[in-house]
């Protein structure tokens, strides 16, 4: 039997939303893959400086360790900010596929549920 035009019309929006949304969720994993990078650049500085800290005095260079230390706090909360910002997206990305699921259990067969 035939699809009707409007309904392969209806399914077609159903599908270009879904898409929209999977597009939407892989944008936030991509932000949350760079606050993860911003939070452990700070890490590698620490390790960098606690590493060669024999080969200069730490109370000659206090000038220079109150701006890095700064920067390095700063980082570690845009970080988290991201990290944080991505996940709450994430959440709400997950929530809307739920929703368009529950209303068409035709298109939901094609969702892989995940662990």
């Amino acid at each position: 039997m035939p699809i009707p035009p409007s309904d392969l019309s209806s399914e077609t929006a159903m599908i270009a939303r879904v898409q929209l949304i999977l597009a939407e969720k892989n944008t936030s994993l991509s932000v949350m893959r760079t606050g993860i990078a911003v939070f452990t650049l700070p890490l590698s500085v620490g390790t960098v400086l606690i590493t060669t800290s024999r080969y200069y005095n730490f109370l000659e260079n206090s000038y220079l360790i109150a701006p890095l230390l700064i920067l390095c706090i700063g980082l570690i909360v845009l970080g988290t900010y991201l990290i944080h910002r991505a996940i709450r997206r994430i959440w709400k990305m997950d929530a809307l596929i739920e929703k368009i699921k529950k209303n068409d259990p035709e298109l939901a067969e094609f969702f892989v549920d995940a662990l």
